[in-house]
């Protein structure tokens, strides 16, 4: 994997080595081993597919263009394959001041039905190479207190690592309480992780929305965390081994 980053624009930019396809309406609009990783928002980084591993018919011009502050004006496409469309799904920098990206074509992930990189699929997002999860057992005694109110205590909680954002604790459900949690609507996904479910925590006479998340059904990388919750710990006073943490400030604060 070749890494750089434009100096002009500070768009950090690393060609990675992995099969990546994309599917829309049963067929494979591109497929390629020479991706590029383009990290537009610092959190993670996007697709750059050559255009020459792009199915030809597919794109058709959307009449609209984008402008963005590193990458200069860009077109927008509408992704055809059969009876269904996606209006300006596909985004190509043609005459970018970052000349390698010029014949590169971003397609918007939620737009596509589905990617994969070599043969397992990929949900939300490419995943981060720069981007470690380690999920380790532990024996150190975890307290949660809202409000002053305790909602959860362990001394067997599951301690994931992920890079970039604090260590959240994972605790069995025995260990929290229940009678306290109510389940709301509200979902996210996660790469590493899958898919989560969400419960609001009400302590006193106040109910503090989706403070609390669950891995169901992890992918499989993440088992160890199936079925445990987790709270911010942006957002509760957390007491490891005793002492309360500084509550961290991250993009969930």
């Amino acid at each position: 994997m070749s890494v750089s980053t434009d100096r002009a624009t500070r768009i950090r930019i690393e060609h990675g080595a992995k099969r990546v396809r994309t599917y829309f309406n049963g067929q494979v609009v591109a497929d390629t081993s020479r991706p590029v990783l383009v990290w537009e928002v610092p959190y993670y980084p996007a697709y750059y597919i050559p255009l020459a591993d792009v199915r030809s018919g597919l794109l058709e011009p959307a009449g609209r263009t984008v402008q963005s502050p590193g990458l200069g004006e860009g077109d927008l496409y509408t992704v055809r394959v059969g009876d269904r469309t996606a209006e300006g799904a596909a985004l190509r920098y043609e005459h970018s001041p970052v000349e390698e990206l010029r014949d590169l074509v971003r397609f918007d992930w939620a737009a596509m039905d589905a990617w994969f990189e070599e043969d397992e699929e990929v949900y939300t997002h490419p995943r981060d190479p720069h981007t470690r999860v380690d999920i380790l057992a532990s024996s150190r005694h975890v307290r949660v207190e809202v409000d002053g109110v305790t909602v959860a205590e362990s001394h067997r909680p599951t301690v994931l690592f992920e890079t970039g954002l604090p260590p959240r604790y994972y605790l069995p459900k025995t260990d929290v309480r229940l009678d306290l949690l109510a389940p709301t609507a509200t979902v996210s996904h996660c790469p590493y992780k899958g898919q989560a479910e969400y419960w609001s925590v009400r302590a006193g006479d106040t109910v503090h929305d989706d403070l609390v998340w669950s891995y169901r059904t992890p992918l499989h990388e993440s088992r160890k965390i199936e079925g445990l919750v987790a709270f911010y710990n942006e957002k509760v006073d957390l007491f490891v081994d005793d002492v309360l943490q500084k509550r961290p400030r991250t993009k969930f604060s």
